[in-house]
């Protein structure tokens, strides 16, 4: 069954570009939409691979040519996903995958429901602390402003998790790359019974105590 949208979102340093890769290698079909972004490239990204790498005069042109789907503005730069990328995904026969944060989910969200909209959790607080303090050694780039901002805004991304049909806990990796795979074959109405079990217990509607135990550490 092609033509799904998917999309995933996640507090920076959770986890979400691993467990996409992981979903990727195991689950084919799968269209990945490559954001553009007005952001530099960090460490090895390339254009064209993990973003579209591009100026703030191109990304406002493109804004008022209305070729975005959703974009939003996050710690000063754009980010958008271009209304092509559904059109493009439709032409090959498969299903969307897109990787964005709460702001452009929001808009895609009210824009089409019918979407399955999935948030990755980091395990808690400290987890996430030292993820981007890795993140930012390896980068090169260590600023103790940008990481609290992160943090900062992982709380408030956090309180929107219901807004999302699944949520999943990146605390073990095969875990939660199960648990994504199996929320992805049961859209496609391909999942076993077990992989449907898997899928359901992480339903937001649920409440998953998993989640819910992440929402507490972050006094969400």
């Amino acid at each position: 069954m092609a033509g799904i949208l998917f999309i995933i979102s996640a507090p920076s340093g959770s986890g979400k570009s691993t467990l996409v890769g992981e979903l990727r290698k195991y689950v084919e079909g799968l269209e990945f939409s490559v954001s553009y972004t007005t952001r530099s490239p960090r460490g090895s990204e390339e254009n064209g691979r993990e973003y579209n790498f591009t100026t703030r005069e191109d990304f406002e042109r493109m804004i008022a040519q209305d070729a975005f789907l959703e974009w939003a503005d996050v710690f000063g730069n754009y980010y958008g996903t271009a209304r092509s990328a559904l059109a493009l995904a439709a032409e090959h026969g498969r299903d969307l995958l897109l990787d964005i944060d709460v702001q452009g989910a929001t808009q895609v969200m009210e824009r089409m429901p019918e979407a399955v909209s999935i948030f990755i959790l980091p395990p808690g607080p400290k987890v996430l602390e030292a993820r981007l303090r890795n993140r930012s050694t390896a980068e090169g780039m260590t600023d103790e402003a940008v990481i609290e901002r992160r943090l900062q805004q992982a709380h408030s991304e956090l309180a929107v998790v219901n807004r999302y049909r699944f949520a999943i806990v990146n605390d073990v990796l095969d875990t939660a790359a199960a648990e994504l795979r199996a929320i992805v074959l049961q859209a496609r109405g391909m999942a076993t019974a077990e992989e449907s079990a898997l899928a359901e217990s992480c339903r937001t509607n649920a409440s998953p105590e998993r989640v819910q135990g992440v929402l507490r550490a972050f006094g969400n």
